[in-house]
């Protein structure tokens, strides 16, 4: 039997910078950011679950069925994937996804899932630079459990530099995550 892959997709932010729900920001093809991002993660990666913040759940709620909500997103993303490790038990390794990257296609996901392994960290590197997701491996879920903060899972990573796998993706989009409006009319160009 082969590894059970799974994603977790973080949709607890507060778009600060963005002045509205980027969420739910309409694309040019009419699909929100939300929406798009969730249907290319799925193409991909069937068992998936959305982590997102109370406000938030009655608008995403129809776009997916495995959304859970976290009641102290404010505490940051760091807090918020430890709160969503407790939906990954039955994985091997997980995906930790962005809801504000509709542009990353189901191929890449599929790259990312492919290359990951239960005792490794798979990093998606375009031209040099460290994008997203990035996919760990089960050895690494107690300690994503205990995450605190906005750094999200980084602090895993520095932690074990001899575990990370580099993976050179030939896509822009594992890079371009959306803050802004001009963020959105950019990468919709």
């Amino acid at each position: 039997m082969g590894k059970r892959v799974g994603a977790l997709i973080l949709a607890a932010g507060f778009s600060n910078r963005f002045g509205s729900l980027k969420l739910l920001a309409k694309l040019e093809n009419g699909l929100t950011v939300f929406e798009q991002t969730q249907q290319r993660l799925a193409a991909a990666v069937p068992e998936h679950c959305v982590i997102t913040r109370p406000e938030l759940s009655d608008a995403l709620s129809p776009y997916c069925d495995n959304l859970q909500v976290f009641d102290e997103a404010e505490r940051g993303m760091g807090a918020t994937l430890a709160f969503g490790m407790g939906f990954t038990k039955s994985w091997d390794t997980c995906l930790i996804c962005l809801a504000d990257m509709p542009m990353i296609p189901s191929t890449v996901y599929q790259q990312i899932a492919e290359a990951s392994a239960a005792d490794k960290i798979v990093v998606p590197n375009f031209a040099g630079q460290a994008g997203n997701p990035v996919a760990f491996g089960s050895a690494f879920y107690g300690e994503l459990a205990t995450l605190t903060g906005d750094a999200g899972g980084r602090p895993v990573l520095r932690q074990h530099p001899d575990e990370v796998i580099t993976l050179p993706i030939d896509n822009e989009a594992v890079l371009q995550d959306i803050d802004t409006p001009l963020d959105l009319a950019r990468l919709q160009r």
